[in-house]
């Protein structure tokens, strides 16, 4: 008797579009293009405009065989899919030589006219580390580069949303020209998030160009805005409370010791971008700038600091004393610090009691992490506090710097000190301390 029966399907074949398309979401170029061919649904279900909304495409300075096979993948997919794409990534990894520089810009031209033809809803767009300072940047590669983005950011301006250009290191009128072309067509942007740390070259005092202050006039509906503090002015937190007073939310603010950061702002001027802007939280990272008297000219009572990230770098000088910052300076925050980041080379001093006390003294502080010489009771005294409600910390991260390179002594310590607040750490806290030899 002929058996008429259909052979028995696999449970893909009758998986809804919407799984087919979250799994396909978490696969590679390769394993998609791979899947597409393994039948006509799984085709069809590769080309949903779901799965291409966000792009990334990495440039490698050296880059393997298949380094090279995923860019020419990734390009190709993001030329296929254009009209589908949302957020697009550009990486740049260890450029090296000028070729790569130049092969960079003419590939990027291409696909930035492509994108202009076929694109009508990108919204974010990253393109970070250009370094663009370098010596591998001939003049006429970098200047028809800085075209090339310039137009296409004039075109894109009107749906924009997202710009993170972290890295350019680019001169004072490059850089104005740029975040002009967001605003050429209309006079105004109303980008709600741009990130311009490190954006200009170094040692620049862009707090003091005009220039720099009418570009910044244009942005209407700031909502975050990372950025330097060679860039920070009276005029520029006045231009922010005119223009983005109602949408505000956070200025992140990166002070390197190789920029400029002299420059005198009133307190008022603080107050009153924080008065007209209510929501507004301030991230200060500071790096290698130390001394109290630096950090007091910069840390006023009338910011709404809500994080500040202390780093050295492992560098160390008898005049980078930290006790008078952790004492006097920042307990003003008490009752807006939420996270501190400290990573300092403490050799010539102990600053246990002081930094608990300061611990103690912020009644929101939620995220901690120390990279410091400290003591092993440190962090028993802390977890003790916890434990007694006396302080809301919910991580704790230390990095206890030894001067000796056996830590076995203080490794048991730090076991018996868990075991005694296991119950408190398991429930409660993201928690992690390790020792670290500094010799």
């Amino acid at each position: 008797m002929e058996d008429d029966s259909k052979p028995e399907q696999s449970p893909w074949a009758h998986l809804p579009d919407v799984c087919l398309r979250h799994v396909f979401h978490w696969l590679d170029n390769k394993d998609r293009s791979h899947a597409a061919l393994v039948c006509k649904k799984w085709n069809w279900a590769m080309h949903s405009g779901s799965l291409w909304r966000s792009r990334t495409i990495t440039f490698c300075g050296q880059p393997s065989r298949e380094d090279t096979l995923e860019l020419q993948s990734a390009l190709w997919y993001v030329k296929k899919f254009a009209k589908y794409l949302v957020c697009l990534e550009i990486k740049l990894w260890n450029p090296y030589n000028t070729a790569f520089t130049r092969k960079f810009q003419v590939t990027l031209r291409g696909l930035f006219s492509h994108l202009v033809r076929c694109n009508n809803c990108l919204v974010s767009l990253s393109i970070k580390y250009l370094a663009l300072d370098r010596l591998i940047w001939r003049n006429v590669v970098r200047a028809q580069f800085l075209k090339n983005l310039a137009a296409f950011l004039k075109r894109m301006s009107k749906r924009l949303d997202y710009l993170n250009l972290k890295g350019a290191r680019v001169t004072l009128e490059e850089g104005c020209e740029l975040l002009n072309s967001l605003s050429c067509l209309t006079n105004e942007s109303f980008l709600s998030e741009i990130n311009v740390e490190d954006f200009f070259s170094l040692h620049l005092p862009v707090y003091s160009s005009t220039l720099f202050h009418q570009t910044m006039s244009k942005f209407h509906s700031l909502v975050v805005l990372t950025f330097n503090y060679n860039c920070i002015s009276d005029d520029l937190l006045n231009i922010l409370g005119e223009h983005s007073a109602h949408s505000l939310c956070t200025l992140n603010i990166k002070c390197h010791i190789r920029d400029p950061h002299g420059q005198v702002i009133q307190g008022v001027s603080w107050a009153n971008l924080a008065k007209r802007a209510p929501k507004l939280n301030v991230n200060f990272f500071f790096e290698r700038v130390m001394k109290h008297d630096h950090l007091a000219r910069i840390l006023l009572v009338e910011i709404p600091v809500r994080s500040i990230s202390l780093r050295s770098c492992y560098f160390t000088h008898p005049d980078w004393t930290m006790r008078p910052t952790l004492t006097n300076l920042l307990p003003v925050y008490w009752h807006v610090l939420q996270k501190l980041t400290l990573e300092l080379n403490n050799d010539h001093e102990l600053l246990d009691d002081e930094l608990l006390q300061l611990i103690l003294s912020c009644k929101r502080m939620l995220f901690l992490k120390v990279w410091a010489f400290l003591s092993v009771t440190f962090v028993e005294r802390l977890l003790q506090n916890c434990a007694e409600g006396k302080c809301i910390l919910t991580t704790i991260k230390v990095r206890i710097y030894t001067a000796r390179q056996e830590t076995s002594e203080e490794d048991l310590l730090l076991c018996d000190i868990y075991r005694k607040f296991k119950y408190l750490i398991d429930s409660k806290l993201n928690y992690f301390v390790i020792t670290y030899p500094m010799v």
